[in-house]
C-alpha cells in the first residue's frame, strides 16, 4: 500500500510537472504533504529536506554568483567579446565558451542572464539573427553547469546522495573529467552544426523597429470643448470604451511621463497614447478631443530627452509572473509605460493591461531613463540593452575572486564540507562589501529551494517504501539480455527525459535511488550510475520549459516549442555516445 500512495502521488507530480499549470515548488509542497497525510513521511522529518547540505549549499551558490556578478568581473569579460568581430561562428564560440566556464562556478541562469544583452548586442550590430545565437548559448551554460560539483543543483545533489551512501560525497572537481568532455563535445558541436540547424529569423536593429511602435503612438489635444476636459485620467480610462493606453502628458510644452490616475486633464493638454486606428478613433468620439497634426509633441516637449526605450525580458522568479499589468499598476507603482509584449513569434499591443505575464515573454518598456534598468531588475526582469561595465566595481574583482577561490581550496583540501565552506564565503561576500546585504535574500532562487526542501523526503520516500527497488526490478530484468554499460544509458537516457519536462533538481532526486538500487542490484559501483544521473539531469535540450535558461531565450530568440528539437535531440544523442564510453572509463563498474 505505501509502494502504491508514493507511486500515484509521483504520477500526480510528474503530471502537474509537465502541465506547467501550478509552480513547481508548490507541486512539490502538495506531494509532500500527500505523503505526510497519508503516513507515509513522519510529521518529525516533514521539513528535514530544508536543513539537507544540498539545500545550503545551492543558497550560498547563489549568493556567490550574485557577488561574482556584481564585482565586476563578468561584465569586463562581457566587455572583451564585443572585440570578437562580425564572425558569426567565432561569436557563437566566444560566447559559448564563456557562458560554460561561467556557469561551472555560478547559477547557470545568472551567467546566461549577463551574456544575453552581449549576445543580442553582438548579432544586432553584426546583422546575424539572435535565433543563431541564443540558443547555443542557453545550452552551453546547461553543459558548463555539468563541470563541477556547484555547476548546478543536481550535482549537488547526487554528491550527497554519494555521501549518504558511502560516507563520502564527490568531491569538488570530481565532475570535472566526464563534465568538461562532455561540454567541449557539446560546444563543437553547437559552434560548428547546432546553430545551421536553427531558424533563420530576421535580425532586428532596434526596439522600435522590431515592434513598429511609432505606428501605435499617437497625440491628443484636450480642446476646450472636449468631454475630457475637467475629468481625471482615471475617470477617463473607466467611461471610455476605447482600447487605449495613455502613455504620458504634455502641459505648457513639459512632459508628464505616467501621469497618475487622479490628474485632471486641462485645456490645451496634450495626452500621448498608444492606439490602433479603430481604437484611436473611437476614443476621439467619446472624448470630444482632437487629433494632433504631425509635430511630434512627445520628442519637442521638455523632459523628452530623458524618456528611453527598452526591452527587457520576464526571469522566472519575476513578481510579474502569473499578474498583469493592470493588476501590478505598473505606472503609478514603477514609473514606466508598457509598450508592446513579444511572446514566441507574436507582438501583442492591444489590452496590454490584461495581458497574464509568463516567464520568457519581452516586454518593450517606456520609462526615464536614468532609473529605467533599475526599476525593470527591481521587477525580476532582465533588461537586454547592452550594459556599460560598473566602473567603480571593478577594484572588487580580486576581492571576490580571494574569497571564491579559498572556499574552494577548503573544500578541495577537506578542511570544510562544501555546505559550510560556501555558506562562510556567502557571508564574507557581504562582510567585505563585494554583494550588497539587500542582494543577499534577493539572489536566492528561493522557489528552487522550496521545491529541493519538499522533494527530498519524497525521494527517501520512494526508497523507504521499496518503490525505488521495484523500479529498479524491472531494470535489473533487462540486464539479463543486455549488457551493464545499456543498462547504464538506458538510466542516464530516463533522466535525460525526465529532466526535459520536470524540474531537474527534482528529477535527480526521484531517480539517484533508483539508480543506486540498480547499481547494487547488479552488484556494481554506485558512481558511474550515479555520475549518469547527474549527466542526464545537465541535459534539458528538447523543450523550453526543462530548465529556466531555456525559457528565457524563447521570447529574444522568437523559437517555437519545436525547435529545440533540431539542435537539442542531435545534441543528447551526441552526450549519450560520449559520455557513456567517458563515464565508463572514468568510473568503473
Amino acid at each position: 500500500m505505501d509502494q502504491t500512495i508514493v507511486f500515484g502521488t509521483l504520477l500526480l507530480v510528474l503530471g502537474l510537472f509537465a502541465w506547467g499549470g501550478i509552480r513547481h515548488d508548490f507541486v512539490a509542497l502538495i506531494a509532500l504533504f500527500i505523503l505526510i497525510i497519508t503516513g507515509i513521511i513522519k510529521p518529525a522529518a516533514a521539513f528535514i529536506g530544508f536543513g539537507h547540505p544540498a539545500v545550503i549549499t545551492v543558497a550560498a551558490v547563489l549568493i556567490i554568483g550574485k557577488a561574482l556578478e556584481l564585482s565586476g568581473l563578468i561584465d569586463l569579460l562581457g566587455k572583451w567579446v564585443m572585440k570578437v568581430g562580425n564572425n558569426l561562428v567565432l561569436q557563437i564560440l566566444t560566447l559559448s565558451v564563456l557562458a560554460g566556464v561561467a556557469s561551472a562556478f555560478m547559477n547557470n541562469v545568472g551567467a546566461l542572464a549577463i551574456m544575453m544583452p552581449v549576445a543580442i548586442h553582438m548579432g544586432r550590430n553584426s546583422g546575424n539573427p539572435p535565433s543563431y545565437i541564443l540558443m547555443p548559448v542557453a545550452f552551453a551554460s546547461l553543459l558548463g553547469g555539468m563541470t563541477t560539483l556547484i555547476g548546478t543543483p543536481p550535482n549537488i545533489i547526487i554528491a550527497t546522495f554519494r555521501g549518504d551512501e558511502l560516507g563520502e560525497p564527490f568531491g569538488m572537481f570530481d565532475f570535472s573529467p566526464v563534465g568538461v568532455v562532455l561540454a567541449l563535445a557539446g560546444i563543437a558541436f553547437i559552434t560548428l552544426i547546432g546553430w545551421r540547424l536553427l531558424p533563420k529569423r530576421k535580425a532586428q536593429k532596434s526596439d522600435k523597429e522590431k515592434f513598429d511602435i511609432d505606428d501605435y503612438i499617437a497625440e491628443v489635444e484636450v480642446t476646450k470643448d472636449a468631454e475630457a476636459r475637467g475629468k481625471t485620467i482615471g475617470e477617463l480610462r473607466k467611461e471610455s470604451e476605447a482600447d487605449v493606453q495613455i502613455l504620458g502628458l504634455i502641459r505648457s510644452k513639459k512632459r508628464i511621463h505616467a501621469p497618475e490616475k487622479d490628474e485632471v486633464l486641462l485645456n490645451k493638454d496634450i495626452i500621448i497614447l498608444e492606439a490602433d486606428a479603430d481604437a484611436l478613433k473611437k476614443f476621439l468620439k467619446e472624448t470630444g478631443s482632437k487629433l494632433v497634426g504631425d509635430k511630434k509633441f512627445r520628442k519637442d516637449a521638455e523632459g523628452s530627452e530623458n524618456i528611453a526605450i527598452t526591452e527587457a525580458i520576464v526571469m522566472a522568479d519575476s513578481q510579474l509572473n502569473g499578474r498583469t499589468a493592470a493588476d501590478l499598476q505598473m505606472r503609478s507603482r514603477y514609473g514606466i509605460n508598457l509598450l508592446a509584449v513579444a511572446r514566441r513569434e507574436q507582438q501583442i499591443r492591444r489590452r496590454l493591461d490584461h495581458v497574464i505575464f509568463r516567464p520568457g515573454d519581452v516586454l518593450l518598456l517606456q520609462g526615464r531613463e536614468h532609473v529605467l534598468n533599475d526599476t525593470i531588475t527591481a521587477m525580476g526582469c532582465l533588461p537586454l540593452a547592452e550594459r556599460g561595465l560598473r566602473i567603480g566595481y571593478q577594484t572588487k574583482i580580486p576581492l571576490s575572486l580571494g574569497i571564491f577561490i579559498t572556499s574552494i581550496v577548503l573544500v578541495v583540501t577537506g578542511l570544510l564540507p562544501v555546505q559550510v565552506s560556501f555558506a562562510i564565503a556567502a557571508v564574507a561576500m557581504v562582510l567585505s562589501g563585494v554583494l550588497p546585504v539587500k542582494d543577499f535574500y534577493n539572489s536566492i532562487d528561493w522557489p528552487v529551494i522550496i521545491l529541493l526542501g519538499a522533494m527530498i523526503p519524497v525521494g527517501t520516500a520512494l526508497e523507504t517504501s521499496g518503490g525505488a527497488e521495484s523500479i529498479a526490478s524491472i531494470v535489473l530484468g533487462l540486464a539479463v539480455t543486455f549488457p551493464p554499460w545499456a543498462i547504464l544509458a538506458l538510466i542516464l537516457v530516463i533522466t535525460m527525459f525526465l529532466s526535459d519536462v520536470i524540474n531537474n533538481a527534482a528529477t535527480v532526486v526521484l531517480m539517484a535511488p533508483i539508480a543506486i538500487s540498480v547499481a547494487s542490484g547488479l552488484g556494481f559501483s554506485i558512481d558511474p550510475f550515479l555520475m549518469a544521473v547527474a549527466v542526464g539531469g545537465s541535459c534539458a535540450f528538447l523543450t523550453p520549459i526543462g530548465h529556466q535558461s531555456n525559457t528565457l531565450v524563447m521570447g529574444p530568440g522568437g523559437y517555437k516549442f519545436t525547435d529545440y528539437w533540431r539542435m537539442g535531440l542531435p545534441l543528447e544523442v551526441i552526450i549519450v555516445a560520449v559520455g557513456i564510453p567517458v563515464i565508463l572509463f572514468v568510473w568503473p563498474l
